[in-house]
């Protein structure tokens, strides 16, 4: 089976073109995984699911995120909120979503996808943009590519959240500093033989490079991943559904009022790899 699509940029995202029924049916989940890891976000307008809809299509398409209920919510649903009545636990770190980040990068194995839905959205701001990381990494220059391939970076979640909060009080600092670090490789050599940049907020610093130098090339690279050429801004309908790969892009949520109630309905997929080294 094949299913319809279209790109929404020339690198990154594909809308497609399944009905409520042929997304649930289960028949066309290999054929949204290929377009998935192809295109890094697809969408499907007016699919219109319910959390048990969407729940079933997150279990048809890989291993579904259970975690606890403080984390991940009822057999993985998380409310994604700054309403703290909502989501007490996600609200505390909500405002690092604003900065380009890829999800579980404290993790060994970081999470595979996301699956997000709408359920109240913000009069204005709250878009939410996507870069491609495969797409930053193949358009690099050869030798490049070759030096950083043998470079480690290390993801802290003080390096992820401060950016976002600078004037932090030492309480909360302390608690990001409680979060294990994890060691990554700067380039992933995924098992489908394609590399992309593993980029986010979080990453500290580079081993054994120089501070100055490594926040440089750090910068650096960001800026050339987050080009308006590699990034897909979604403006949200109710009724969207959207889905990306966690392992080769990077995201963020645009500013909106705090107070809007903005809410979205998240699932997430199990990881099904360590980020690999060159061989």
């Amino acid at each position: 089976m094949t299913i319809r699509s279209a790109p929404l940029t020339p690198r990154t995202g594909s809308e497609m073109f399944l009905s409520r029924e042929d997304l649930l049916s289960g028949s066309y989940a290999a054929d949204i995984r290929e377009l998935l890891v192809q295109r890094g976000v697809i969408i499907v307008r007016g699919a219109n699911l319910s959390d048990d809809d969407q729940r079933a299509l997150a279990r048809s398409l890989g291993d579904l995120r259970l975690g606890t209920v403080k984390q991940e919510g009822e057999e993985g649903l998380m409310k994604v909120t700054f309403d703290e009545k909502v989501n007490p636990e996600y609200a505390k770190f909500f405002f690092g979503s604003q900065l380009w980040h890829m999800d579980g990068t404290y993790e060994e194995v970081p999470p595979f996808a996301t699956l997000l839905t709408p359920r109240v959205l913000s009069e204005t701001g709250g878009q939410t943009e996507f870069t491609n990381n495969y797409a930053a990494y193949e358009d690099l220059p050869e030798d490049q590519k070759a030096k950083l391939d043998a470079l480690k970076v290390v993801h802290t979640m003080q390096a992820a959240l401060f950016p976002g909060k600078p004037d932090c009080t030492v309480e909360e600092f302390a608690l990001w500093h409680s979060y294990p670090n994890r060691e990554h490789p700067l380039v992933w050599h995924h098992k489908s033989g394609r590399k992309s940049l593993v980029l986010s907020t979080s990453g500290s610093h580079i081993v054994g490079m120089h501070p100055a130098k490594s926040h440089d090339l750090l910068a650096g690279l960001m800026r050339h991943a987050t080009q308006d050429k590699y990034v897909y801004r979604h403006t949200w309908h109710m009724g969207d559904l959207l889905i990306w790969d966690n392992t080769g892009t990077m995201h963020r949520v645009l500013p909106f009022p705090a107070d809007s109630g903005r809410q979205l309905h998240r699932f997430t997929l199990n990881g099904e790899e360590p980020v690999r080294a060159v061989a």
